[in-house]
């Protein structure tokens, strides 16, 4: 009997193809609107295996309704989306799709620096809208990337990534990480500093840690604080590692420069967010590794992880490992 698999959003054809030709499928067929709850809701009391995206929340609530669940494989790296206790409790394996997006998430996130260093947005819209009316000394003038001190708090594979960038720009590199990591710090020139350090010294600070309860709010007013005036902040993790409403005050009052998000608390963002109507503030909609071949490698890789995990396999990148 043919287990059943439930994929929450249209996915590309090859890797729709490799669950249906071993499995039942059914599918939400729109690409650009999330499932609607009620209609996941039914959906999962039956299958066998769900492939979802971080827009979806798979909480205990949604987990009780499941009979048959046997794995969820997001198609993301992060799974904050995903109640991972909740799901271990009930034997279901839990996967992400880690690697294959860390160089286009790093190249997005040194684009975003580099974007929001120079006002590339402001600039752009500046001429668009008529205002490019003469050549002056200090128009549209932004801060020097090259030979600047980058400060990354993270240094996974994506951080260490951006470091590679940043030595082509010969930047001063200091890292924070939840453990120090001399082998990247002997690689990559990399300077290991507590956070309030960092902060203090930093002209750039890039967050690329997980978000989880220990990193939630992890730049609050008083992180912002520590930073210098010109200080420029660049989110490419998860939006609610830092205070949104710190972030706006901060970039008001002065105390920081800039800010670059890929990523926000809420998402899709609110047209009428606050940090959307400042000049300094480059913000994106959450298109870390939105390149065509890596979006592609993800979704297989998420559905690979089904394929295994139903035939009795262990899957290659199972978060919960230690609950199988």
């Amino acid at each position: 009997m043919k287990h059943t698999v439930y994929v929450t959003r249209k996915i590309p054809d090859e890797a729709l193809q490799m669950l249906t030709s071993r499995f039942h499928v059914r599918m939400w067929e729109k690409e650009e609107t999330p499932v609607p709850r009620s209609v996941l809701e039914e959906e999962i009391q039956e299958v066998d295996g769900l492939y979802c995206l971080l827009t979806e929340e798979i909480n205990e609530g949604l987990l009780k309704k499941a009979k048959n669940l046997k794995i969820i494989s997001n198609m993301a790296v992060g799974y904050n989306n995903i109640d991972v206790e909740a799901a271990s409790k009930r034997k279901i394996m839990v996967t992400n799709t880690p690697g294959v997006l860390t160089e286009t998430t790093a190249d997005l996130t040194f684009a975003l620096l580099m974007a929001t260093a120079r006002r590339i947005v402001e600039a752009s819209d500046y001429l668009r809208e008529n205002k490019w009316k003469t050549w002056s000394p200090m128009q549209l003038t932004g801060q020097d990337v090259y030979g600047a001190t980058l400060g990354i708090i993270g240094l996974g594979r994506i951080g260490e990534a951006v470091a590679r960038r940043a030595k082509g720009f010969n930047m001063n590199i200091l890292y924070h990480n939840h453990n120090r990591k001399k082998d990247a710090e002997a690689e990559l020139g990399v300077t290991y500093k507590e956070k309030e350090a960092l902060l203090k010294e930093s002209d750039f600070v890039v967050l690329l840690t997980p978000y989880t309860q220990e990193t939630h709010y992890l730049i609050d007013e008083e992180e912002l604080a520590l930073m210098k005036k010109n200080t420029i902040l660049i989110n490419s993790a998860r939006g609610g590692i830092v205070n949104e409403t710190a972030l706006y005050n901060a970039l008001v009052n002065g105390e920081i420069w800039a800010a670059g998000l890929d990523v926000f608390e809420k998402e899709p963002v609110d047209r009428n967010h606050p940090l959307l109507t400042l000049p300094n503030v480059v913000t994106l909609p959450h298109i870390g590794s939105a390149s065509k071949a890596t979006r592609m490698k993800m979704a297989i890789m998420a559905a690979e992880h089904i394929v295994q995990a139903l035939h009795g396999e262990t899957p290659t990148h199972l978060v919960n490992e230690e609950y199988f």
